[in-house]
């Protein structure tokens, strides 16, 4: 689905993928909706789970 993005993606590129804002991206993360997890305070999220999410939320179940 994003194969042009590597494994693991930064809060910025979870933006661009998913055409959202910064504090919608950390609500998401925050409340665990996508799995992730910090490396000191930088958000690693890994594609695969945004695809997840994507696939989870969608209308197309």
């Amino acid at each position: 689905m994003f194969t042009d993005y590597g494994e693991i993606v930064t809060i910025e590129t979870l933006c661009e993928m998913l055409e959202i804002g910064k504090n919608t991206a950390y609500s998401l993360l925050n409340n665990k909706k996508i799995k992730a997890f910090k490396i000191g305070r930088d958000w690693k999220i890994p594609r695969k789970a945004v695809e997840e999410y994507i696939l989870n939320e969608s209308f197309l179940k």
